[in-house]
């Protein structure tokens, strides 16, 4: 069903002091591949600082909702907001809305940043080239400072020895610790992460995860994750949002959602993962 976007996000009433604009906001977003619908008028939103994690089974829609953040796919319906910001829609000379451009996306896409289920480093690059491109390319800061930054961001994942080396030379964990300390050499304000122990050898899983618990406690990303480790979801998260066919059947508190689920799919995929 279309819908009539409004020219801002949805606001919440009451006698108290008026609450911040959530830092991620979907409303009424709808995603269709040809005939099939894979996001369902979604409605749901993500408060500065916050860590929400997505769960439910393949399909569902959760990595559709990171990639529409990223605007690597345009939303068939519904509006996108980041930051009280519309990411979806900009506001014609007659006050209409209409589908936004690259030009206006791309400042609004800067403060995200997304670390992927395959690593994508560039092979031909050395690990410090690798994570200071970007910065340099992107952010148009002296490479200096954006190598300093790399070393920092190396040592913290554990790979201040490996600034020289090539991705081939690395192993997956390694890689993919490479491609962590690349998307926060971006400074992002909101990183999103995608099944990021998906291509990673069980024995590998474990220093990547801690690396990531780790992330979530010492700063202040507001982070929105998809995973199926749920011993990492109920770790890490404020909110759990667990996802079925294109819509939010459950949202809770790790405990209340882990320990005491309500609806009857989350109880049945909760009993088929855990």
């Amino acid at each position: 069903m279309a819908t009539d976007p409004t020219d801002s996000p949805p606001t919440h009433d009451g006698a108290d002091a008026p609450r911040p604009e959530p830092m991620v906001c979907f409303e009424r977003v709808v995603k269709r591949y040809g005939t099939h619908t894979v996001l369902d008028e979604l409605d749901f939103s993500v408060e500065r600082g916050r860590h929400v994690t997505l769960i439910g089974p393949s399909g569902s829609g959760k990595t559709t909702i990171l990639r529409l953040l990223m605007t690597l796919e345009r939303v068939s319906d519904g509006m996108i907001w980041v930051d009280g910001e519309p990411l979806t829609h900009t506001r014609a000379a007659n006050g209409s809305l209409r589908p936004a451009d690259e030009k206006h996306q791309r400042p609004i896409r800067r403060r995200i940043g997304m670390v992927f289920q395959h690593f994508n480093l560039f092979p031909h690059m050395s690990v410090l080239r690798n994570i200071t491109e970007a910065p340099v390319r992107t952010l148009g800061q002296p490479r200096e400072l954006a190598e300093q930054r790399a070393r920092e961001l190396l040592d913290m994942v554990g790979l201040a020895d490996k600034a020289l080396a090539h991705p081939s030379r690395l192993s997956g964990g390694q890689q993919q610790r490479v491609a962590i300390a690349r998307t926060l050499a971006m400074e992002p304000e909101i990183l999103l992460l995608d099944e990021v122990t998906s291509a990673l050898d069980p024995e590998l899983v474990s220093g990547v995860l801690d690396l990531l618990r780790e992330i979530a406690t010492t700063t202040d990303l507001t982070m929105l994750c998809v995973t199926h480790e749920m011993g990492f979801a109920r770790d890490i998260s404020d909110e759990v949002l667990m996802f079925d066919a294109g819509r939010v059947v459950e949202v809770g508190s790790p405990e209340q959602l882990f320990n005491a689920p309500r609806h009857r799919r989350t109880q049945e995929f909760l009993g088929a993962v855990l």
